[in-house]
Order: C-alpha cells, then sequence, then structure tokens
C-alpha cells in the first residue's frame, strides 16, 4: 500500500523547467526578471527542457561572466521560493511570449 501511495503522489506533481545562473555554486540562483513597464518581478518557467532552452538563446543574459543551465523544478518548489523573494512566476513559451501565471493552488 506504501508503495501505491507514493506512486500515486508523484504522478500528480507538476514539474516545471527554469533556467539556473552559475549551477553547482555557492552563488546559484534561478534566473530572474524586471519587466521594464510594470516593475514586476518574476522567474521565467516552461513545460519542457527544449522549450526552455529555446527561449534562453532569446534571453538577456551574461555569457562571459555567468554559465547557465536548464533544470527541472518542482512546482510547489519553485512557488515557495518564488514568493520568499518576493517573485511571480510565468509560464512562457519558445519565443519568450507569457503563457499564464504561475500560483501556488
Amino acid at each position: 500500500m506504501g508503495e501505491h501511495f507514493e506512486l500515486k503522489k508523484k504522478t500528480k506533481d507538476i514539474w516545471y523547467y527554469i533556467v539556473a545562473q552559475n549551477p553547482g555554486t555557492s552563488n546559484e540562483q534561478f534566473m530572474g526578471y524586471t519587466d521594464k513597464e510594470t516593475n514586476a518581478t518574476f522567474i521565467p518557467c516552461f513545460q519542457s527542457k527544449e522549450i526552455a532552452q529555446q527561449c534562453f538563446l532569446l534571453m538577456p543574459k551574461d555569457i562571459m561572466k555567468e554559465k547557465y543551465e536548464v533544470q527541472a523544478i518542482i512546482k510547489e518548489d519553485l512557488t515557495d521560493l518564488a514568493e520568499k523573494q518576493s517573485y511571480e512566476i510565468f509560464l512562457l513559451d519558445d519565443k519568450g511570449k507569457i503563457l499564464k501565471q504561475i500560483s501556488k493552488s
């Protein structure tokens, strides 16, 4: 019975992909942005690794000073971290268009 519960719990988890800046270092962080029009700070997330990689090519970044890596993250962990740092989360497509806002519920 315990195994069945664990399997059910795992299939319920929702995963997104984010871009980590300086992965595996002491100053690792999620790539975040500030919208110039609204001043809102947000973390872009994606439905697949491939979409994240395609959009990453279009994102402003400093590839000379920083390293980047697309990583998977459970929605709950992403929303908890964003909330602690007062960031919103937006699901983007491969061109950087906002599809929807991601919230805890």
